[in-house]
């Protein structure tokens, strides 16, 4: 198992990789390569301040890098050294079996839609975000803003990934699938959730338990929670102002304290042919760490191949 790791990507880079590849490798026992893609010279520093013989890993140099405010269309364009694009080569070539970066959101989402491309049969990939529930467990709501404006279709598409990454990435059997929408009743909700509904009813290859509403998110209502990026993105903002509003008043609770991201590190792009994983670009060293673990979990568990069997052609959802 080889893995890719943008060096170069997010606020802290390439400090805080280092970190995470540290407490990777001190915390576990695994054989996983790493391919360290960013500029050769400051992932040796770093890599050297961490107690690391550099020798011990491949680096990829990468001498430039995209910002987080860039165009991502256009900085891949003009930028085909940088450490995300070099990083989507290696995937694309197999070089590397998943690519992982904190880097600028949007051009990992444009390296991973025309790089690697979406499983035939998905009509658009999707990622999704960990909501901490009042059991201690995390849900898995989706899509999380990258497909703003979504029809119906979508959404039951969204509703098999993330119930296929639930169950074979958390060990969750038969997940269970609620729709997000402001009543519990059937024919609730905007035209989006209205068409949707019985859509994702009828369908075989998913657990659906009908609507929940937004005080049911942190509830153990349902496992998989879809609805369309708009909404999605406005509940993980949401939930990510929780952290910061606990933190900045001192308050100490062990439920609170779930809801820094950090600890579930990034999330994967849920459609595309190879595993990319997406980290915040405020992350730290754990959650570099469990960006890695997330992908060893996603390979070994053959996640993209059980996506493609549902998306083959005779079980396209269209």
């Amino acid at each position: 198992m080889i893995i890719g790791l943008d060096m170069m990507g997010g606020d802290y880079a390439p400090l805080e990789a280092v970190k995470g590849i540290h407490l990777f490798k001190a915390e576990t026992n695994s054989n996983t390569a790493l391919v360290l893609i960013g500029d050769e010279e400051q992932i040796k520093i770093h890599l050297a301040e961490q107690q690391f013989d550099p020798a011990t890993f491949k680096i990829v140099h990468a001498p430039q890098v995209i910002g987080m405010h860039e165009h991502p269309t256009k900085a891949l364009k003009e930028k085909q050294q940088s450490s995300i694009a070099v990083g989507f080569h290696l995937l694309a070539t197999g070089k590397i079996d998943a690519f992982i970066s904190a880097g600028n959101t949007g051009a990992m989402m444009v390296g991973a839609l025309f790089s690697i491309k979406a499983i035939p049969g998905i009509q658009r990939p999707t990622i999704g975000t960990y909501i901490p529930r009042e059991n201690g467990t995390p849900g898995w709501l989706l899509d999380a803003g990258i497909n703003a404006d979504c029809k119906p279709e979508n959404l039951v598409q969204f509703a098999i990934l993330g119930s296929l990454f639930v169950q074979h990435v958390w060990n969750i059997s038969n997940p269970r699938v609620g729709l997000v929408n402001i009543g519990e009743e059937e024919g609730k909700g905007n035209l989006l959730a209205q068409a949707a509904y019985p859509l994702l009813k009828e369908n075989s290859k998913i657990n659906f338990v009908g609507n929940i509403e937004g005080r049911d998110i942190l509830a153990d209502k349902a496992d998989v929670m879809v609805c369309d990026g708009f909404t999605g993105n406005v509940i993980l903002k949401f939930a990510e102002s929780i952290h910061d509003f606990t933190s900045k008043r001192g308050i100490q609770d062990a439920y609170f304290d779930k809801f820094d991201f950090e600890q579930y590190g990034g999330v994967p792009v849920l459609g595309v042919a190879k595993p990319v994983i997406i980290g915040h670009g405020i992350s730290h060293g754990p959650a570099f760490k469990n960006m890695i673990l997330i992908a060893e979990k996603i390979i070994g568990q053959k996640l993209l191949e059980k996506i493609k069997e549902q998306f083959s052609e005779n079980g396209t959802v269209s």
